[in-house]
């Protein structure tokens, strides 16, 4: 059985389907967090280590602020993941494309692809460049 980490604001969504009208949802989770049964951090770093090799930092910052996730623990949360944010974006570029762009058409499509997936423009520019280059030391 495995068991995944809720934040606060997500627990208490849940919980409200369940709940009477007097029941004090806050006041439980306030509890649960005392106890330290639920934690917004280690929620944040579940999420993290669960995406950061699929999506980039914006990515998972919009999923994060979605969850009600504290922005000090988001700018946290980004930091991570951008440390290893190009070798992740060169991974899932892979996986999808054999092949650097090799027209501005096909350029602008692969740029799209990594950028719904969360990688920022400067990563997404450096990886198609690198890889158009890469190609053109082959082929010579």
């Amino acid at each position: 059985m495995s068991k995944r980490e809720y934040s606060y604001a997500e627990l208490g969504q849940k919980l409200k389907g369940y709940a009477d009208e007097h029941d004090d949802i806050p006041a439980l989770l306030d509890d649960f967090k005392k106890r330290g049964w639920l934690s917004d951090v280690r929620f944040t770093e579940q999420l993290v280590q669960a995406r950061k090799a699929k999506f980039g930092s914006a990515k998972v910052a919009h999923e994060l602020r979605g969850k009600g996730i504290a922005e000090d623990l988001i700018v946290h949360a980004v930091e991570a993941v951008k440390s290893d944010e190009f070798a992740h974006a060169a991974e899932v570029w892979r996986k999808k494309y054999k092949a650097a762009p090799s027209n501005r058409d096909e350029w602008a499509k692969q740029a799209r692809f990594l950028q719904s997936r969360g990688f920022g423009f400067d990563v997404i520019k450096k990886l198609l460049n690198s890889e158009k280059e890469l190609n053109q030391n082959f082929e010579e």
